[in-house]
Parts: C-alpha cells; sequence; structure tokens
C-alpha cells in the first residue's frame, strides 16, 4: 500500500490532486500538503470596505465538470449573477458595445465581421467537444503519462499541434478575418492571459470558450475549493517552503527525501511518492533535485508578469468618450492590441458574497473597479481611469506562462513516483483545465503503483470507451 504521499503547493492544482489521490488510493492514505503562502494560491481575495472581491481566477466555464463536482460535494453554492454590459475599447474608441438585447448584438456582430464570428464559434465548439472527452476517459480511469499523450487521445495530431501554433494563424486558416482577429480575438486574449493573438491555438480556444459560454463563480470565492478539498480529504497541511527533493532508493522502489523551511527552522520528511503542483521554472522556484541520475532538467519557458489593481473609485467616464458620467453603460471593457494602451481589462467587480438585496453602483457613484495590466499604474494612470479613488491594492503576479517563450511542453513524469502537474497550464492555464489534469496525475500514479499498464496511454480510446459502455 502506499503509506505517505506529498503534494506540494495547496492552490487549486495541489488540493484537486490531494482530493484525487485519496478518491483512488483510499482513505488510509496519508497526505502532507505544503504551502508557502495561503491556500488557494491565485485563487486569492481583497477586501475593500469589509466587503472581499476576487483578485484573480474569476469566473469558471459553464462545462467545467470537475469544478461542477467540487461544488456540488463541498456544498458550495454559485454566486448570483449579476447582469452587466462589456465593450471593446481601441485607446480612442468603442470598436463593439454589447447591448441588453442579444439579438442586436449578434447583428452588430454580423454587420460588422460578416460571417467570421460564426467560424470562430463552430472552430471553438468543435474543439471544446473533442476535449469534453476527458472526461468519460477519466471516467473509466484511463490515465496520460505526457501531455502530448493527453491531447493526442483527445483531438489526434490536431490537438498537439494546436499548443505549436498561434490561434491568430488557425483562425484565419479556418476563414476568420484579421479585423475581427485584431478587435474581437486580441481583446478577448488581454483579457484573460495578458497576450496577444500569437498565443498557442489551444490555450486561445480555451480562453474564447469562456468569453463565449456561460461563466459562474462560487459564492464567498473560488478559493473556498481549496480549502474545503483539503478538509474534506483530511490532508495535513504543512505551512513552509519546500527547498528541494532528494532520491534515496530502498528495496527497489524509490523513497523521496522533501527539504522545506517553516518560521520554525528546516525540517524534512519521507514519501513514497510526490506531486508537485507549482511551477518549475527557473524564474519561478528555487527548487532543487539531488541524488537523481539522470538529473532533472531545469524546465524552459518564462512566466508572463501580470498586475491587478482593484481600485475604489469614481470612473473617469469621458476618458472613455462619455463626458457624462450618469450615461456610461459598461461594466467591463476589454482592449485591443494597441502599443499606447496600458491596461489590459478592466471591470467593475461584484464581492464574493451577493445578497439578494445586492444592486450594482450607478456609473455616477464610487464602485470598486478590477484593472488588468502588465506593469504597476503609475498615479497619471490612475487619473486617466479614474476622476478620484479611494484606494488601490495593488497584487504582482507571474501568473500565465509567456506562450511564445518555448514550445515543448513540459513532463508530468519526473522519475519513478515523483510528478509534475503546472506544466498543464502550458497546454492552457484556466482552473478546469488544472482539475483535469490533478485527475489525470491521481489516475498515473494510481496505475503506475498498481502495475495497470493498459489503463495507461491508451490508443484508441474513443473505441475503447464505446465497447466498455
Amino acid at each position: 500500500p502506499l503509506s505517505p504521499a506529498a503534494v506540494v503547493g495547496a492552490g487549486l492544482g495541489g488540493s484537486a490532486t490531494a482530493y484525487f489521490l485519496q478518491q483512488h488510493f483510499g482513505p488510509q492514505v496519508q497526505l502532507d500538503v505544503y504551502e508557502a503562502a495561503s491556500v488557494g494560491g491565485r485563487l486569492a481575495t481583497v477586501t475593500v470596505n469589509k466587503q472581499q472581491y476576487e483578485s484573480r481566477g474569476a469566473s469558471i466555464h459553464a462545462l467545467s465538470l470537475h469544478m461542477q463536482d467540487f461544488v456540488k460535494i463541498l456544498g458550495l453554492k454559485h454566486r448570483r449573477e449579476v447582469a452587466g454590459k462589456s465593450a471593446i475599447f481601441s485607446g480612442e474608441h468603442f470598436v463593439l458595445e454589447e447591448t441588453d438585447w442579444y439579438l442586436l448584438n449578434l447583428f452588430r456582430l454580423w454587420w460588422h465581421y460578416g460571417i467570421s464570428f460564426l467560424r470562430l464559434q463552430m472552430w471553438v465548439e468543435e474543439v471544446m467537444e473533442k476535449f469534453m472527452r476527458i472526461y468519460k476517459y477519466q471516467a473509466h480511469g484511463y490515465a496520460f503519462s505526457s501531455l502530448e499523450e493527453l491531447l493526442r487521445s483527445l483531438g489526434g495530431e490536431a490537438f498537439v499541434n494546436m499548443t505549436q501554433r498561434s490561434v491568430a494563424e488557425s483562425l484565419l486558416e479556418v476563414g476568420v478575418t484579421q479585423r475581427f482577429v485584431d478587435d474581437v480575438i486580441a481583446a478577448v486574449l488581454r483579457s484573460s492571459y495578458g497576450q496577444s493573438v500569437l498565443v498557442p491555438a489551444f490555450a486561445g480556444a480555451m480562453s474564447l470558450a469562456g468569453a463565449q459560454g456561460s461563466t459562474w463563480a462560487v459564492e464567498g470565492g473560488n478559493k473556498l475549493v481549496c480549502s474545503g478539498l483539503l478538509k474534506l480529504t483530511k490532508a495535513n497541511v504543512i505551512s513552509a517552503r519546500v527547498t528541494g527533493i532528494s532520491l534515496h532508493s530502498s528495496e527497489g522502489r524509490a523513497l523521496y527525501q522533501v527539504h522545506y523551511e517553516s518560521t520554525e527552522g528546516q525540517g524534512s520528511a519521507f514519501y513514497d511518492m510526490v506531486v508537485v503542483t507549482t511551477p518549475l521554472h527557473p524564474s519561478r522556484s528555487n527548487f532543487t533535485f539531488d541524488n537523481f541520475d539522470p538529473p532533472i532538467a531545469d524546465l524552459p519557458g518564462a512566466f508572463h508578469p501580470s498586475v491587478t489593481s482593484v481600485v475604489h473609485g469614481y470612473l473617469n467616464s469621458s476618458y472613455f468618450g462619455f463626458p457624462d458620467p450618469k450615461l456610461f453603460p459598461f461594466t467591463s471593457i476589454l482592449t485591443t492590441d494597441t502599443p499606447d494602451l496600458f491596461f489590459h481589462a478592466m471591470d467593475n467587480i461584484c464581492p464574493v458574497n451577493i445578497s439578494a438585496a445586492f444592486r450594482r453602483k450607478q456609473p455616477q457613484e464610487a464602485a470598486v473597479w478590477r484593472v488588468l495590466s502588465q506593469q504597476p499604474l503609475d498615479k497619471q494612470q490612475l487619473k486617466t481611469l479614474f476622476r478620484s479613488y479611494y484606494s488601490v491594492q495593488v497584487a504582482e503576479w507571474q501568473s500565465y506562462p509567456r506562450y511564445d517563450s518555448t514550445k515543448a511542453l513540459p513532463p508530468i513524469v519526473l522519475h519513478e513516483n515523483l510528478f509534475y502537474l503546472s506544466g498543464v497550464e502550458w497546454v492552457a492555464s484556466s482552473m478546469e483545465m488544472v482539475a483535469v489534469a490533478a485527475k489525470n496525475v491521481a489516475l498515473l500514479a494510481y496505475n503506475r503503483w498498481h502495475q495497470e499498464l493498459e489503463k495507461i496511454d491508451q490508443k484508441d480510446l474513443m473505441h475503447k470507451v464505446k465497447t466498455e459502455l
């Protein structure tokens, strides 16, 4: 039997991994989860005027089946939706505005962009439909030892290629116009990844699916999923920063020593299995791997800095061409890829607990806005966006892979019973992608431990799963 196992990181990846490991290996497995900061990782909240707001990782796609499951199992609730309109700003004017009337929106898109947006929708739907096969595979206990194998089983070589070429290239190929790519696709990718239409097609498709579909969030904050899963798993959460892992072998099986630093000083513990769910890139971690032969190589690729500023203040609507603030109709502003634009997106955000009586502030009132940018905003830039403000809270993250920095996908298996989860973000970075990867790692670990090799990297799974049913 597997005795102690360690999970490094208690963000969504770490908490979902702990939960799935326990589901597969059984309740007797001892789980230690190491977290240097706070449980929830990037799913953090900030407090403004005694109310909490999401600072990142805000919305979850309707088709996120694992996230839906977590919310059900944990007895959490979907946050009430508060309607609002969005628009795309070019730095000078709005290139696209949403109205209250759905048909008029479609007509506008049609009028501006012709058949492009239908082609976009068909392209995204086809990717999502194939991606949804993963849930069937996982329900049958199938796992994949590399990201390439996982992608191949869902959509063949075409899916693997979608991590190697840009979303712009893929969309132009299916007949979407350059203008639509520059105006609409660029704005969506800037608001989700803070990057351009050069992000890989697969990551782009996931982010565009989120922009089109209905999305939801967890009442009380998305980070409740992480703390909830760890409680449910009865995992032992150790407040410490892992500094390295060394390999010892015993009776033909690998044994890992995890070294860590906490407020009490340095310590270490031994495990049969370790899953690392924090990024292992040199820029992000000073993690050492000792006694491995061959040594574990540094992973290529860099992370993209992004800054979230949560501002409580009065929007300067005249910057957006609305001299009378009462008439400003938008709660969410996306931006095109214009050199002078110093922010990627901004939205008027609602608290994580929304009462039945809650209403959005009128545009002329002070509201809480979340502004995404690449650099921290200076005084002048804040003055451009806000007539005046009460408070600004800034969080700087190395949150997303810089998608142009490498073409190779990171490995899942670093060594026997030593796994790496965060590499999945190089395929696409979303809460559900991380949850899918966590389930895959747990199944992979289980199938390898019990030598059920026919459940790993199986070819022609669509056919197999059909006949198994």
